[in-house]
């Protein structure tokens, strides 16, 4: 018998789907370890250039494109009466299966193979985010009639835990691996990797989805599911909020690559002290988690997520003004702000993405959360493709290489004022969410 309690049914189930989603969120934090290892292998290893590096690391991206294609395979195709748990496990096999080749491969691989093995990884990262952003999709809605709190707040309890999950194997995955990467060979940390993803695999393939109390939904078929996704995306609430949301990534160029570069060859910065900074951002990301489920939930959408986007802009000027030596001439070390406010800039462009997605799962349409949300995390995953491209051809322009970075300060003023320009047609998100059983009447 499935209750109806709001965190994932029975007592029993409910516990087991917490281990189930915080195993996976978890590791899929930690991924963040082989990536770290990634960038210091491509410059160093194969002598990339900043804009090579930047055109890798976002191709490599291209599989979480296609998360409405999973999500709708995902809800309408089931594998042994199941439809979520094995996808999880799909994905982990795939990904332990792209890092342990890349372990036992040359170190002087070519660029076009260890691409190839990082796309099929974020295919397996992709089937499983799916999988596991259905489950949390799904028991979000499992409110009991008789609770007298409000939907979001209700459906926001799994949503922070998950995040904290993933932010605690951030956390850990960062720390680990600014330890590590001078100390091991960047192919026995993704054997590392690979090993843990099998144990996932392991792991996962030995629950039964029926004993984690997950609601029932009718399945009629890919067809059927794709009908309901597209009368899903027609409801303007949902349109105009996934529309806003992809832009306010898109319209940013990113300058990640260049700033590694800036960092690592012209500043000098130690991989260790990298590493720690991507500590206290995955740590902030973990506390930011707490705080959102704590006194935030309340906080209307558009308003929370609009401060964050003018949050984003002022410490792009803040970058701006550390790459002209303001920070520098007022006694604070390089280190120091590296640690500190680029780790928090780097983690801050994901911090809209919880209240978004609570807001998204009040507003997703029973049935099709799957692909709602897989629709969501691809539109993401495209912006932030598209916001690559646009930061190398940004590069291009202010004509940034790895050794002359005179043009970097021009590029951080463009990008801050990109970022504030979506906060002007912020009314494309509600500014509050019905509860469930207003919008059922």
């Amino acid at each position: 018998m499935v209750a109806s309690d709001g965190d994932g049914g029975g007592n029993g189930g409910g516990k087991l789907m917490k281990k189930v989603l915080g195993l996976g969120y978890c590791v899929q934090g930690f991924r963040c370890f082989p990536w770290l290892v990634v960038s210091f292998y491509l410059k160093d290893g194969l002598n990339v250039d900043p804009s090579t590096l930047q055109l890798l690391q976002n191709s490599a991206n291209l599989p979480m494109v296609g998360k409405p294609l999973y999500g709708l395979v995902s809800d309408s195709i089931y594998i042994s009466g199941q439809r979520r748990v094995p996808y999880i496990a799909l994905g982990a096999f795939l990904q332990a299966l792209s890092w342990l080749v890349i372990g036992i491969s040359p170190s002087n691989m070519s660029i076009f193979t260890i691409s190839i093995y990082l796309l099929l990884s974020n295919l397996g990262a992709s089937i499983a985010e799916v999988a596991n952003d259905a489950i949390v999709a799904e028991m979000a809605k499992q409110t009991p009639s008789s609770t007298k709190h409000p939907q979001p707040s209700s459906s926001g309890n799994l949503q922070s835990f998950v995040w904290i999950a993933s932010s605690a194997g951030g956390v850990l995955g960062n720390l680990l691996g600014g330890i590590f990467i001078g100390r091991f060979s960047p192919q026995s940390m993704f054997l590392f990797f690979g090993l843990l993803l099998s144990l996932q695999f392991f792991i996962t393939i030995s629950v039964r989805e029926s004993s984690l109390g997950l609601p029932k939904s009718p399945c009629g078929g890919i067809r059927k599911q794709l009908s309901e996704l597209l009368v899903a995306l027609r409801k303007p609430e949902i349109t105009y909020s996934i529309s806003w949301f992809t832009a306010s990534y898109a319209i940013i160029p990113a300058l990640t690559g260049t700033m590694f570069f800036y960092q690592t060859q012209y500043l000098k910065i130690d991989s260790s002290v990298l590493g720690i900074s991507k500590v206290f951002g995955q740590a902030t990301m973990l506390l930011w988690g707490i705080i959102y489920n704590q006194y935030l939930k309340s906080v209307p959408p558009r308003k929370l997520i609009s401060a964050i986007q003018a949050t984003m802009a002022f410490f792009m000027i803040s970058d701006f003004l550390f790459v002209q030596g303001f920070y520098r001439q007022m006694g604070v070390p390089d280190s120091l702000y590296v640690v500190i406010f680029s780790g928090f800039l780097e983690v801050l462009f994901f911090f809209k993405i919880l209240p978004f997605s609570v807001l998204i799962a009040q507003l997703c349409p029973p049935g099709c959360e799957g692909s709602i949300m897989a629709f969501l995390m691809s539109s993401v995953a495209l912006a932030f493709i598209v916001s690559g491209y646009l930061g190398v051809a940004l590069a291009s322009y202010i004509k940034v290489t790895g050794s002359d970075f005179s043009g970097l300060p021009l590029g951080l003023l463009i990008q801050a004022a990109c970022t504030l320009l979506p906060t002007f047609w912020s009314s494309c998100i509600p500014d509050k969410v019905e509860s469930k059983s207003k919008r059922k009447d």
